[in-house]
Order: structure tokens, then C-alpha cells, then sequence
């Protein structure tokens, strides 16, 4: 060992042999990165790697020695020749290869003790050809026992440099087996060197083909340079593949990377997704974490559950496609998380049948759940309730409090309705403030009157409309299958019919369908129809009633009323259709024709009477009423000031600002506005103090019991002292005998308007030309006075 150490200190120059030592160590790394990636390539693409491993392995060793030779000094000059040199770099090379082959393909635990002995021997003969290219005038001389050991110490750091590689993984493997490569070169060839003597010889000539320490220094360069560029290339390609590492860990989707069958690799996201480790992964069956559902294969993606380390199953789309990874040709499995859009397929399935604000199911599936209950119920020879729920006073609080407030209600209602139910049954919102229950449990009709008696006592506490201006109240309507019908439709239309009744007939209770209401409903149903085409069918006429002064019997206009001679019933009572007209929104279409119409007749007129339309309170909720009314008069030729409007004061309870605002424009045009069936509505004082009305109608259902109820009788006393004061005409409508005309005259009525007057007529122009006629014929005979006595009675 001192002999080795007094070798390198006093026969080398140190400098160089730090820099043979930096180039066995690249040559060392550069052979090892090759043989890393032969390890996890086929049989082909190996051998190529083994191949590239061993050049690179062989041309260190040689430019180590070579370097370690430029840096001896033997005393002499020292050439090399050239036949010899280069046999050296090919024993090298060859050497290496057989060693790394022999020690990478042998199956057999002293595969590494074989190839280090091998490589030994090859760098070794390596060494001694080198040295027998020195051409100097000097005799070499060997000590056997340290050539022998240099061979010994280089063959068992070889093993042990062989042993590092197949034992260690990653890192480790590079760095160990690399520096006891270098260790194993170093120890040979410097023991060997130690062992040399140099015998001075001047007789021995020296060839004239030798290369000079110039010009080996040059090769030596070259080589290290190949070998630099040699380990940029491997160092790229690592970089390269650290980077397709690098990219398959940042995709969403799990990669499992599978040879024959085994999981030999798998990124990050399919490691954190699962919670296993690579380590715990490799060498199995992708069976032992993915359980099919669906096959799987290269045709399109399949589903499958990933079976995590904590037990748990996780649904996952797994795509299967081949590769050549790592020199194999493998098959790689992506697996992506179903679990994010499932859930989101869960949430768009629930919102596509429930209701957004409530969570309550929506209409689409009631009609599911309606119909599946009425299946099971006929199964089982049962019966089903179905409820439908209106609230009461909800518009109302929604127009006045706001949307939030509104669906603030709606919430509540719906927890309400939670809370009276069983599990059972299905609580459904059908839309706005509509509710159905379908109850298919429970003997009926007693457990749907226990429930509906249950819903109102818990509105009851729950919603104080005395004290909580924002409560409503609720209306229910029932129908029974399979007494009220056996399809869902038919169901459903009963229990409507049934909560129809309700909203009619006082609101805030509870009515079972019965047989009567479906057939009121169907003419009721029959009735909207054929509204809808009466005019087109030529069914609907205006007929004019004259309103008379009462003092003087001159006619001061007409009161246009519209008439529907409905085919199959003949003349059809305003009271009947007129409701159904407003509650369909018919009234809108008929209510503007029958303005056209009366203005149209009234402009024929000889004498300019006033003519008096009824608008329905839906007309005053069109934005545009005011604009149509001044287009039909343009349209027409009538004068605004012979026109009169007349309205209820329901259409002051709608949407009361609004409405004055029309009624203030129209008033503004000139348009005459009455106030109609006064006496009837809930503010018929403030309303008078609100408008300035031009005249005043007394209801008819005063002026029928004037003979016989002296009440009715002084209420119509107040309404003409009150039409008086204020300035306005007042108008007794519904007079038929002569007594109600004599008593509305005493108590100061303006103008009388009934049947014992003039019935209403189709054609009053014709009339009142004939009459206008008579009347110019007898003043100019003198016969009358010169005023006009227009008093046309039937």
C-alpha cells in the first residue's frame, strides 16, 4: 500500500491524476445510466442499451489509463505505439461488454462476483497492452504478486460495484455503483503501476511509428470528450424522460402503467387518488385495486370502482391503450374520478325534478310520482288522495313586500307541509304558489280529511294573518282514486276542480270533489272555449240600453252591452260568461271590440249622445289601455267628450296607483269616467275622494227592493245626497216599475236607466233618425216646443 501511495506521490503528476480519476468517475456514471434503462427494456432494445453502457464503460477505463500514463514519469522519454495502443482501447471496450452481458443477463446469485472478475480481466489486459505500447529505451519490469493483487482488488470492487447496482434503486444505485466503479479502475492500475520497474536500455530502439505523448494526449482528449458528450446525452435523455414523468404527474387522470399483466409503474395522481404507494402497487394485478363493472378496453372508455386504501370504493373511468415504455410494450390504464361528476349529474338530475327554491318535487316529478302511486295503488286494490293546495293572499304579499319576502313564504310553506306529511307521501310544487300532496297510504277519505285538518290548523299557528301583514292563508282541494277517477289526469283535474270550488266559495278550506263540480267545470271549461272564438263566429253583439233624464224623459245617451247568443243555448246571461270572460283573459279581446263597436254605432247617431262602456278591471291592468282607447276614438271619428267609461271598484283594488294614473290620463283626453255599482265595494268614499268622477251609478240590487225595504231605500237616499254634494250626477240603474221611478225622482235622481224605460236595442240609430225626423216636423208646425224630447221607449 506505501509502495502505491510513494508511486502516485513521487512518480505522477497529481493534477493529472485528479483529472484521470474525474474521468473515470464520468465514464463510470455514463455506463451506468445506460445499463439503469437496459434493465427495464425487452431482450432487444437491451442489448443495445448494454452495448451503448459497455463503449461508454470501456472508453473511460482507457482514457483513465492513458491520462494516468501522461501523468507518470518514468525518469525517460515515453512514445506509445500505435497497433498496441489501439488494441488496448478495443480490449477495453470488448471487456467491458462481456462483463456488463455476463453480470445483467445471468440469472444466478454470483451473476455480479462473474461480471466483476470478468471486467477485472478486462481492464486488466486493458492495462497491460497499454503498457506494452510504451516504446522508451528502457526494460519493464513486473512484480507478479502485485499484478496479481492489483487484478484481485480490481475483480472484487467490480463485483461489489456490480452487487450496488442490482441491490439499489434510483439515486443510490448511480452514485454507489459509479464510485466503486472508479475505485475498482484506480486500485488496478495504479497497484499495477506501483509494481513496475523501468531498467534502463540504451540499445533498445525505439520504433519509428510511435505516438508521442503530444499526440495521445490529443486521442486521450478525444476520447474524454466523446465521453463528456456521451453523459450530456444520457444526462439529456434522463432530463427528458424527468420531464414525461413530470408531465403524466401533473395530469388529472391516474396512469397505471402495466407489463405483462403487473403494475410496473403509476403517477402521482393515481397514487393520491388511491392512496396507495408505488411501492405497494408494483409486481400486482390492477385487479387488486380496480373492481370492473364494465369491460374495458381500447373501443372506449369503461367504469370501474377503485378500491382505496382506506377501504373505500370510488367510481372511476379507466381507458386502456398500448405503448412502449421503458423498452416494453406495455399497456397504460387512465383512470379518471367519476366522483366530482357523478355528483354533479346527481345535482343537475335532482334540480331537473325539483323545485330550485324549495327543494320540494317540481311538476315533472309529481307526474312521475302520481302516476307510480295510482299503479301500486290498483296492485294493491288501494287508495290514493290527492291534494292540491293554493295559498290565499299570496300575490298580495308578493306585489307589495317584494320577491324575497315572497319566496321567504314559500320556504316556510314548504317546511309547513314537511312537517304535517308522512314520509309516504310526496309533497310536490306544480309552480307560483301551487302545491299538490300525493298521500297513497291511510283509509280515505278519512286519513286526506285528517291531513287536510292537520295542513289548516298548523297554517293557522303558523301564519297569524290578524298580526302578520305578510301571512297567508291556504286552500285545499281533494280527489280520491279511484272514486273520482282512475288516470292521473283525470285525478288531477278533479282535485283542481275541487280547489277551484274552494277559491269561489270562501277560501281557506277544504272541499272533496264531488260529481256536481265536475260537471259545472266542464261547462265552465266549455264556456272558456267558445269565448275564445265568438267573435270570429260572429256570436257576440252589442245591444244599447238608453239612460233617460229623470225629470224630463229626454234621452241623455246609451249604455253599450254586450250579448252572446251562444249556438245550442241561445241567449247567453252576461253574469254567467262575463266572469269566466275575466278569469281566462278573454275579456281583454272582447272588451276591446265591443269599445270599437259602440263607438262605431254612436258616431252614426244624428244627435251627439253620450255612449257608456263597461271596462273589466283585467283591461286595467294592460300598460297600453289608455293608448288603445285614444287610438279606437281616432280610429272611429267620436269625440272624446261622448264617450263614458265605466268601472267598478274592483278595478281600484288591483292595483289601485296604476289605475288612477289611467283614469287621470283618460280624464285628461276628455273621456267621461263613471263609477259603477257604487254602494257595492269596501272604499267607496275614499275612491270618490281619490277621483274626481264625472257621475255615479246606484246598483241595481238597491233599486229592485226600493219598494218594499225602506233601508234600501234611505241607502239610495245617501247615495244621491252624496252624488250632490259633490257635484256629481247620479244614474238609478235597474228600473222596472213605475213606483222605483217615482221614488228614485222624489229622492233627486239625475238620470234613471231599466227595462220600464227602453229596452236595450241593436240598432238605436235607426230609432233615434225616426224620432229626430218626427220631432223637426212638430216644431216647426208649432205643435212643440223648440227643445228636443228625445223619450224612445220599447
Amino acid at each position: 500500500m506505501f509502495s502505491v501511495i510513494t508511486c502516485i506521490r513521487d512518480n505522477h503528476d497529481w493534477r493529472l491524476v485528479l483529472a484521470a480519476a474525474a474521468v473515470c468517475l464520468v465514464g463510470a456514471m455514463s455506463a451506468m445510466l445506460p445499463l439503469s434503462r437496459a434493465q427495464e427494456c425487452d431482450a432487444g432494445r437491451r442489448k443495445l442499451w448494454i452495448g451503448a453502457s459497455a463503449f461508454a464503460f470501456g472508453t473511460g477505463v482507457w482514457a483513465t489509463h492513458f491520462i494516468a500514463m501522461l501523468a507518470y514519469d518514468g525518469g525517460m522519454p515515453i512514445g506509445y505505439q500505435l497497433g498496441l495502443t489501439a488494441l488496448s482501447f478495443l480490449l477495453s471496450v470488448v471487456g467491458s461488454w462481456v462483463a456488463i452481458l455476463v453480470a445483467s443477463e445471468s440469472r444466478g446469485r454470483f451473476s455480479p462476483i462473474f461480471g466483476g472478475v470478468l471486467m477485472a480481466f478486462g481492464i486488466a489486459s486493458m492495462h497491460l497492452t497499454g503498457m506494452q505500447a510504451i516504446e522508451t529505451q528502457a526494460v519493464i519490469l513486473y512484480d507478479p504478486v502485485m499484478t496479481l493483487s492489483a487484478v484481485l482488488a480490481g475483480a472484487l470492487l467490480s463485483s461489489a460495484a456490480f452487487y450496488a447496482f442490482f441491490q439499489l434503486r434510483g439515486a443510490r444505485r448511480l452514485v454507489a455503483s459509479s464510485i466503486t466503479f472508479v475505485l475498482a479502475i484506480c486500485a488496478l492500475h495504479f497497484i499495477s503501476m506501483a509494481s513496475i520497474t523501468l531498467v534502463p536500455d540504451p540499445g533498445n530502439q525505439v520504433p519509428a511509428t510511435v505516438l508521442d505523448a503530444s499526440l495521445l494526449a490529443t486521442i486521450v482528449v478525444v476520447a474524454a470528450m466523446t465521453l463528456i458528450l456521451i453523459a450530456l446525452a444520457v444526462v439529456f435523455i434522463e432530463s427528458h424522460l424527468t420531464d414525461l414523468r413530470g408531465l403524466a404527474n401533473a395530469s388529472q387522470e391516474g396512469l397505471l402503467i402495466l407489463r405483462d399483466g403487473r403494475i410496473i409503474d403509476a403517477n402521482e395522481r393515481f397514487q393520491g387518488l388511491s392512496g396507495w404507494k408505488l411501492a405497494d402497487l408494483a409486481g400486482k394485478a390492477p385487479s387488486a385495486v380496480l373492481t370492473a363493472t364494465q369491460g374495458t378496453g381500447q373501443n372506449g372508455p369503461g367504469e370501474t370502482l377503485l378500491n382505496t386504501r382506506k377501504g373505500r370504493e370510488i367510481a372511476v373511468e379507466v381507458t386502456s391503450s398500448r405503448i412502449v415504455y421503458r423498452g416494453h410494450n406495455c399497456e397504460v390504464l387512465a383512470v379518471r374520478d367519476l366522483t366530482e361528476r357523478r355528483q354533479a349529474e346527481e345535482m343537475i338530475e335532482h334540480l331537473a325534478h325539483h323545485d330550485v327554491l324549495t327543494d320540494l318535487p317540481n311538476r315533472s316529478l309529481f307526474d312521475t310520482r302520481i302516476r307510480q302511486a295510482l299503479q301500486m295503488a290498483e296492485r294493491k286494490n288501494s287508495q290514493v288522495a290527492l291534494f292540491y293546495l293554493d295559498l290565499d293572499r299570496f300575490k298580495s304579499v308578493n306585489d307589495i313586500f317584494g320577491h324575497a319576502e315572497g319566496d321567504r313564504i314559500l320556504g316556510k310553506v314548504a317546511s309547513i307541509l314537511r312537517r304535517v306529511a308522512d314520509e309516504s307521501d310526496t309533497i310536490a310544487r306544480l309552480g307560483g304558489d301551487e302545491f299538490a300532496i300525493i298521500q297513497p297510504a291511510g283509509q280515505q277519505p278519512a286519513a286526506a280529511q285528517k291531513l287536510a285538518t292537520t295542513i289548516l290548523d298548523e297554517f293557522a299557528a303558523e301564519m297569524d294573518t290578524a298580526r302578520d301583514p305578510t301571512a297567508v292563508g291556504v286552500s285545499v282541494g281533494i280527489a280520491l282514486y279511484p272514486a273520482d277517477g282512475t288516470a292521473a289526469e283525470d285525478l288531477c283535474n278533479n282535485a283542481d276542480t275541487a280547489l277551484y270550488r274552494v277559491k269561489h266559495d270562501g277560501r281557506g278550506k277544504v272541499c272533496f270533489f264531488d260529481a256536481e263540480m265536475d260537471k259545472a267545470a266542464r261547462n265552465r271549461r266549455q264556456i272558456e272555449s267558445e269565448l275564445r272564438h265568438a267573435i270570429i263566429r260572429n256570436q257576440i253583439y252589442v245591444s244599447y240600453q238608453p239612460i233617460l233624464d229623470a225629470q224630463s224623459g229626454e234621452i241623455g245617451g246609451y249604455e253599450a252591452l254586450m250579448r252572446w247568443n251562444r249556438p245550442g243555448h241561445g241567449l247567453t246571461e252576461p253574469d254567467i260568461f262575463i266572469p269566466i270572460a275575466e278569469e281566462s283573459g278573454s275579456i281583454v279581446q272582447l272588451g276591446e271590440w265591443v269599445l270599437q263597436q259602440a263607438c262605431r254605432e254612436a258616431v252614426r247617431w244624428p244627435l251627439p249622445l253620450r255612449i257608456a262602456v263597461n271596462l273589466s278591471p283585467v283591461q286595467f291592468m294592460l300598460p297600453n289601455l289608455c293608448e288603445r282607447i285614444e287610438a279606437i276614438l281616432a280610429e272611429t271619428g267620436l269625440a272624446p267628450d261622448r264617450l263614458e267609461i265605466e268601472i267598478t271598484e274592483a278595478a281600484l283594488i288591483r292595483d289601485r296607483d296604476r289605475v288612477m294614473t289611467t283614469l287621470l290620463r283618460l280624464h285628461k283626453l276628455g273621456v267621461h269616467i263613471v263609477m259603477d255599482d257604487f254602494g257595492t265595494g269596501f272604499s267607496s268614499l275614499s275612491n270618490l275622494r281619490s277621483f274626481p268622477f264625472d257621475k255615479i251609478k246606484v246598483d241595481r240590487s238597491f233599486t229592485g227592493v226600493l219598494e218594499h225595504d225602506a233601508a234600501a231605500r234611505s241607502i239610495v237616499r245617501a247615495i244621491i245626497g252624496l252624488g250632490h254634494s259633490l257635484g256629481m250626477p247620479v244614474v238609478t240603474e235597474g228600473v222596472e216599475t213605475e213606483m222605483q221611478r217615482r221614488i228614485v225622482v222624489e229622492e233627486g235622481c239625475t238620470q234613471v236607466q231599466g227595462l220600464l224605460l227602453g229596452k236595450p236595442d241593436i240598432e238605436p240609430s235607426v230609432k233615434l233618425a225616426a224620432c229626430e225626423s218626427l220631432l223637426a216636423e212638430q216644431i216647426e208646425n208649432g205643435v212643440l216646443p223648440l227643445r228636443r224630447a228625445h223619450l224612445v221607449r220599447e
